[in-house]
């Protein structure tokens, strides 16, 4: 029996024989081609089909992560459309080299370029500078994808795992994921969360191919992997996993419940969403309202600004479906790691502190008035409250409103029905936190961005494994300044949520609730386990 340790992404147990994933190893020469035309298209054939590989992901992404998540596969197939990284390519095969080898330069090249940049973000583009580029690679090649070859479910095990790797496999022969590298950021991991699977990252091992078959235990609560247990630990983590799934079970009997402790205290548990079909998972949950619509997904994924109109229709939809209960609309959070070649953005030494979400929106406000334009035309449909980002002062609030207001009155003077709403801020920036008395004055409601907060408060890259321990969400100073929002929200009569991951944290839901949090947004899946939290404290 062997234990390893790791960094769990879900508190859960799985048991089962183990799989030791290995990476096809492609071995590719240089030789000199005759018909260079020919050559170029077999280049391109492949880049196409590469293209139709991806789109194909990104809707089995789309089904099991959500649109957040599958946005990966359009970058990828952006990345694929890139001129330097095709540019270099055909250059080599024009003279004289084989695609193959063409595509394996250009990976190393393109490759090392990010891998030597100081940004963590730029850093994480060399791995999909990689896959995307083996993809390529395997189609001139004819080679086909890897998956788990085996029809019964296993513990996955894996150096680490692309994005198309993980999405590509059947989740249904998936138990649990670990893997050597990776953080609680990767894919795996956002894939673990969202199907309910146990999952451990960075973990301390070293595996092998003798592993395959083995019995294998996840201990998500505990942060290990154990390879060949003995019957007495066999035993015990048997009755653990069963405990978990039949606890898992129990949540759907809160369907219907209230989200109140046993002395009283109500607080509202709404869903997170980033397109008009997760509204569903959110009413299955029984989640209160939405308390994060990301319509920055609504720019992702295409060539051009969404329309007033294709906006206006995706906003209604959502309102209709949630049936009076509250929408709550972030405007466009690009720039940082969601970059959109048709915004134009320079490239940026720290995308995270620089020129994205209320900051484009007020330097480009035509672009954020026809946003404005298709909320409040929706409005007239549902309950909908608009939240701004990235907030750091009073003026850049005031000056919200000013654009808020004049596009109110266009819309009143061309006839548009128009409903109550909601303005509001993310406190997502020290800044916004340390003014919270002085913005409460100005909107009727804060929604605090953890995830965000977090990372500016203690000056660390939360995309970074290597600052994972670092990265303490329950840090004195993020919990003191979410308990400052809170405090001065509530002595200006306004309410304040919290939209972040912490909002899911169930060991901090006490703690919340204590401070006055009103409101908790968070994913579909996490909606009746933060329910369960609430009603069991007394």
């Amino acid at each position: 029996m062997n234990r390893y340790v790791g960094k769990s992404v879900l508190k859960g147990v799985a048991v089962g024989r183990v799989f030791c994933y290995q990476k096809q190893d492609i071995h590719i020469e240089q030789t000199k081609v005759q018909d260079v035309e020919a050559e170029l298209s077999r280049f391109q054939g492949a880049v196409e089909k590469a293209k139709e590989q991806l789109t194909a992901l990104y809707e089995a992404a789309l089904a099991n992560v959500g649109e957040d998540h599958a946005m990966i596969f359009d970058i990828h197939r952006m990345m694929l459309e890139d001129d330097d990284y095709l540019e270099a390519i055909e250059q080599a095969v024009k003279e004289g080299t084989n695609a193959e080898y063409a595509v394996e330069m250009a990976q190393d090249q393109f490759s090392e370029l990010f891998a030597s940049m100081d940004d963590e973000y730029m850093k994480a583009r060399a791995v999909d500078i990689k896959d995307i580029s083996q993809r390529v690679i395997r189609i001139l090649l004819g080679i086909s994808e890897d998956g788990v070859p085996t029809d019964e479910p296993v513990i996955l095990i894996a150096d680490d795992l692309t994005p198309s790797e993980t999405v590509k496999m059947d989740k249904n022969k998936i138990l649990a994921f670990v893997t050597v590298r990776g953080s609680s950021n990767s894919h795996t991991a956002i894939l673990a969360r969202s199907m309910n699977l146990p999952a451990l990252v960075n973990t301390k091992m070293e595996p092998s191919e003798d592993w395959n078959g083995k019995v294998g235990v996840v201990d998500g609560f505990n942060n290990e992997f154990i390879l060949d247990p003995d019957k007495e630990v066999l035993d015990e983590m048997i009755r653990r996993k069963n405990q978990w799934v039949a606890d898992l079970e129990m949540l759907e009997e809160l369907k219907g419940k209230d989200n109140v402790t046993g002395d009283g205290r109500q607080i509202d548990i709404f869903a997170n969403i980033g397109k008009v079909s997760d509204a569903d998972p959110a009413l299955e949950a029984d989640a209160g309202g939405i308390g994060l619509f990301r319509s920055e997904f609504l720019y992702l994924g295409r060539d051009t600004f969404p329309t007033e109109e294709e906006q206006f229709v995706s906003y209604k939809a959502v309102l209709e479906k949630m049936e009076g209960k509250k929408v709550v609309i972030r405007t466009l959070d690009i720039g940082a790691d969601k970059k959109v070649d048709y915004f134009h953005l320079d490239p940026e030494e720290n995308p995270a502190l620089g020129y994205r979400a209320i900051r484009i929106c007020l330097d480009r406000p035509e672009i954020f008035i026809t946003q404005l334009r298709a909320i409040y035309r929706a409005s007239a449909y549902g309950r909908a409250s608009i939240m701004f980002p990235m907030i750091v002062s009073v003026e850049e609030v005031k000056r919200i409103k000013e654009i808020v207001e004049q596009v109110r009155e266009e819309l009143r003077v061309e006839g548009y029905p128009m409903g109550e709403v909601e303005l509001g801020i993310m406190v997502e920036t020290p800044a916004a936190a340390l003014l919270s008395g002085e913005l409460a004055k100005e909107v009727d409601f804060f929604s605090i961005g953890t995830n965000d907060l977090t990372q500016y408060t203690l000056a660390v890259d939360r995309q970074n494994q290597k600052l994972e321990s670092t990265c303490n969400t329950h840090h004195p100073a993020v919990l003191k300044l979410i308990e400052m929002t809170v405090k001065n929200g509530h002595e200006a009569g306004i309410w304040v949520g919290i939209c972040g991951e912490l909002a899911a944290d169930t060991d901090l839901t006490e703690t919340f609730l204590n401070m006055g949090v009103d409101e908790l947004s968070v994913s579909a899946s996490a909606v009746l386990k933060v329910r369960k939290a609430v009603r069991d404290i007394t």
